[in-house]
């Protein structure tokens, strides 16, 4: 239950990326086909429905068919059942993109620092093969490839 925050805050603090900052990453990185997400709803559409600030998202054009809908129907609130589960659904997507956005760049994190490492290492184990090659130890190594 408390893995991402054990996660992001004690093991892997290098590697979690930060929600609040934009991504470091190429959009396109292993996807190229990948299209950019737009608004459907204008500034002034929201303004004009006093929309608040957080619920200004990609989901606001959903947003304002339902509230023009609660507000043509008044008293019979239930008529607007499939406005409501359009913008349900799409809150729901925009949640698990943005959940599938951020692990993909933690993993693009955590495979750029394993990238390094194995670097550093390789580096270490040229240099530490040179000046010990006649003292290496016999049918092994000092070093262990992981995975």
């Amino acid at each position: 239950m408390g893995s991402h925050l054990v996660r992001s805050y004690i093991t892997e603090r290098d590697t979690t990326p930060d929600p609040r900052k934009p991504s470091e990453y190429d959009p396109h990185l292993g996807f190229t086909e990948r299209k950019e997400r737009e608004m459907v709803a204008t500034q002034d559409q929201m303004n004009l429905a006093m929309l608040p600030v957080e619920q200004r998202d990609y989901c606001a054009h959903y947003l304002l068919k339902l509230l023009k809908c609660k507000r043509d129907n008044f008293p019979n609130f239930l008529a607007c059942k499939h406005e409501r589960h359009d913008w349900d659904n799409c809150e729901h997507q925009d949640y698990v993109m943005r959940m599938k956005e951020f692990e993909r760049e933690r993993r693009l994190n955590l495979r750029k620092k394993r990238i390094e490492g194995n670097y550093l290492f390789k580096m270490l184990r040229d240099k530490m093969g040179e000046s010990n090659e006649e003292t290496s130890m016999s049918g092994g190594n000092y070093f262990a490839t992981s995975r």
